[in-house]
């Protein structure tokens, strides 16, 4: 199974050269770290302490992990810590909010077990961490067979991820069995991850370490920079427009204009994905609104622009407090939503389009709570109308705004703790491995003397 599992990932690479090159040559997409996710990444510091890997797909991802990258690094200094990602936003935001806590920020490598060999042998770590639902099977495969304990943390199997699984339950049967722990978000993700193969004895709740998430410790400075610069917190209603996808923008740039013939408001977006910023730098030009990019030099006139384009990497989250409104986005089209936590734990009042199964639980708790609207199912060509008018409504009612963000951070509060609860469940597996390291650690000296 494996094999096959290795030649159609060989295939399905071959098939996609065109897009990668196409990719690479318009936004330089895919370059950065080739040679890290062929195994060859930087030499890692000597030292003979135990190195625990912790791995994440990107922004989000990495951002989530904060809390428990903390607390391991307070409850075990003796301990090195390196951080993996696949995108390169992810690899930037990592580097910038870890610095020098992290041994090494690098590439993961390609699921080949060439190049998984190639990474392990340099990291040599005794425990491997993968966030949410980073399950590569040739990885966990080598893993298991170089007796590296790994655990899924703040793990989680959408819906759509599930029935992509079951209809290969044998073979995943299999690499979850290579899971030493599965720390799963919700009782429904660890239902699905266990009808999928993960023992009960291994398997444990802990809720969403995103509830645990604090501010930047670069927040400060750019809330200062770029409320000076846009005048955020003038008093005029700000609608913050987060993690947006085609064709989103239109609809969100054609609700505005909509909106403005009632309302004194702006409007700043900010694409999901940074290949796109010019795409959408362009659509904004042509609606004929003022407006100013994030990465352009500051000008006088970016005060009273319409609309913002937040064309930057990590700063969002800094910025949601002077959002009258925000709109969080992969949701009108069905991308399956983004993270509402982060807007709802400064207290703001939340709209979402009706495609949010990334997010199931946490939706419904907020949407149980009266901490969120979400739009119903919309046909591209009256999007604009329907979100237009849910706008309206709520920039003319503050009463309601206040009312929803105040239930939506309740919400938040109510359910932090995950961190918690995660280390408790890896204390037994980091202690073990410790005692493990600490002993082929006496031996070597032993046999060196």
């Amino acid at each position: 199974m494996y094999l096959a599992y290795s030649l159609l990932l060989t295939v399905g690479l071959l098939v996609l050269i065109p897009h990668f090159i196409y990719q690479a040559l318009a936004h330089g997409k895919y370059l950065a770290g080739l040679r890290q996710r062929l195994g060859a990444i930087p030499e890692l510091p000597q030292s003979e302490k135990p190195v625990i890997w912790l791995h994440s797909v990107s922004v989000g991802e990495t951002q989530a992990a904060q809390p428990l990258i903390d607390s391991l690094q307070q409850t075990y200094p003796n301990h090195n810590l390196v951080v993996s990602t696949i995108t390169q936003t992810g690899q930037n935001l990592a580097k910038q909010l870890l610095g020098d806590r992290a041994s090494s920020v690098f590439y993961f490598p390609f699921d080949w077990k060439w190049s998984v060999r190639r990474t392990l042998a340099k990291v040599k770590p005794s425990l491997v961490l993968l966030m949410e639902t980073e399950l590569w099977p040739n990885f966990l495969d080598e893993c298991a067979a170089q007796s590296i304990p790994v655990a899924l943390v703040n793990g989680r199997i959408s819906r759509q991820s599930f029935r992509r699984y079951s209809l290969i339950g044998r073979f995943m049967k299999r690499v979850l069995a290579d899971l030493n722990l599965a720390i799963m978000q919700t009782e429904k993700d660890a239902e699905r991850i266990k009808t999928l193969g993960v023992p009960a004895e291994r398997l444990f709740i802990s809720g969403n370490l995103k509830f645990d998430s604090k501010e930047s410790p670069f927040a400060a400075e750019t809330i200062d920079l770029l409320n000076q610069r846009f005048a955020l917190s003038s008093g005029q209603p700000l609608i913050l427009a987060a993690s947006t996808h085609e064709p989103e923008e239109r609809i969100l740039l054609e609700s505005f204009a909509l909106l403005k013939k009632s309302e004194r408001a702006r409007l700043m977006i900010a694409p999901r994905h940074p290949q796109r910023f010019e795409e959408v730098a362009s659509l904004i030009q042509s609606k004929g609104l003022s407006w100013a990019r994030r990465t352009s030099n500051p000008a006088s006139a970016d005060e009273n622009v319409d609309v913002i384009l937040l064309d930057s990497i990590g700063e969002l989250p800094s910025l949601y407090r002077f959002a009258s409104i925000c709109f969080v986005g992969g949701s009108i089209v069905d991308k399956g939503g983004h993270n509402v936590l982060e807007p709802a734990s400064v207290g703001n009042c939340i709209v979402t389009g009706a495609h949010t199964h990334n997010f199931d639980e946490i939706v419904r708790l907020l949407l149980e709570a009266d901490g969120l609207e979400q739009l119903p199912p919309l046909e591209l060509s009256s999007a604009a109308d329907t979100l237009a008018q849910t706008l309206i409504e709520l920039l003319d009612d503050e009463a309601r705004r206040l009312e929803m963000g105040k239930n939506a951070l309740a919400v938040v509060a109510a359910n932090r703790g995950s961190t918690l609860k995660t280390m408790s469940y890896l204390k037994t597996l980091i202690n073990t491995t410790s005692a493990v390291a600490e002993s082929q650690n006496s031996l070597l000296a032993s046999n060196a003397s």
